[in-house]
């Protein structure tokens, strides 16, 4: 399962409604890439895939492809406003380590495809 905290499932909402969409739905999921090997991907979505995860928390759709749930299983997605602004963060239990800026994990099961970070 891929679960929201309350701040997140907020600003999630909120986001969604300045979509003005009701077919749009929150999809996660990773690829290879990044400092680590592999790089988080959240963003909006229209169309279900063959073999998709999907999840409904507080009335918003997650939706997580096939391939990507082995990696991130059991995570939770955070959203922390700041003076310098506001993101979210990714709490993933199955990372063995991640990049300085949260954005790039990888696995006990994969390496992904380490890239050069860029300072």
């Amino acid at each position: 399962m891929i679960t929201l905290t309350e701040q997140a499932s907020l600003k999630v909402k909120e986001m969604l409604a300045a979509e003005n969409d009701p077919n749009v739905f929150l999809r996660v999921g990773v690829r290879p890439g990044g400092c680590s090997g592999f790089t988080y991907g959240i963003g909006w979505d229209k169309e279900m895939k063959e073999g998709d995860e999907t999840f409904t928390q507080d009335g918003i759709k997650i939706v997580v492809d096939q391939d990507s749930y082995l990696y991130i299983k059991g995570t939770e997605i955070d959203y922390k406003d700041s003076m310098m602004g506001g993101g979210f963060s990714i709490h993933n239990p199955n990372a063995i380590a991640s990049c300085g800026c949260g954005s790039s994990f990888k696995t006990a099961l994969a390496k992904g495809k380490e890239e050069k970070c860029d300072d």
